[in-house]
């Protein structure tokens, strides 16, 4: 026979199943900060080698054919973190038996993509009108209230990454002439960080 406070452990955790995604993989977290940081390596060659000082000069960013450069590089890095997230993140439901595709994981999208592609659409609208320094703080900004909105539907930690990611796309809007590093730090050392807590938590 079961003890109380076992049979409440399994009704919470039930309850949990239902109402939370709780299959997103903190290794791909990880490798989703790896991919950014790669990214912003190669974008900041780009535009400021051989002058490496970000606090000196304009990167000639007017130019046509880097901005395709810098969009396609940007692409990839998402195709791959997306990739790796749906790959492990499906992974972990099967190892725990949890179903991927649920009410919860849908409403974990839905709260996690609308604020996402806005900010997407929005960034589109920067670029359009030659605001390349905002585009940065603005992907920063919409993805971080992504996570804090998403995060009621998930682990916790998300909603502190979603703050940190949010805090950084503000001081990127005020500092632009630091958005890319602001850019690498969200994107990719606070995804390393939070993906090695959440796999070392959770997942191992």
């Amino acid at each position: 026979m079961k003890k109380p406070e076992q049979e409440l452990a399994e009704i919470k955790s039930m309850m949990e199943r239902s109402t939370r995604f709780l299959s997103l993989s903190g290794l791909s977290g990880v490798l989703a900060g790896i991919y950014a940081l790669i990214g912003a390596g190669i974008a900041w060659y780009w535009i400021y080698f051989p002058s490496s000082s970000f606090a000196e000069g304009k990167p000639p960013i007017e130019e046509s054919v880097q901005i395709k450069d810098l969009l396609i590089l940007s692409l990839v890095v998402m195709v791959f973190a997306l990739g790796s997230g749906y790959l492990l993140s499906r992974k972990k439901s099967r190892k725990n038996f949890h179903k991927f595709w649920s009410p919860a994981s849908r409403r974990f999208l839905l709260a996690l993509f609308i604020p996402v592609l806005s900010g997407g659409a929005f960034s589109f609208a920067l670029l359009h009108q030659s605001h390349f320094e905002m585009i940065a703080p603005a992907t920063l900004a919409f993805y971080g209230l992504g996570l804090i909105s998403a995060s009621h539907f998930t682990l916790g930690e998300i909603k502190n990454l979603g703050i940190g990611q949010l805090a950084l796309g503000l001081v990127a809007a005020f500092f632009p002439q630091y958005g890319l590093i602001c850019w690498a730090l969200g994107f990719g050392v606070l995804h390393v960080i939070y993906g090695s807590m959440m796999y070392y938590k959770y997942d191992r």
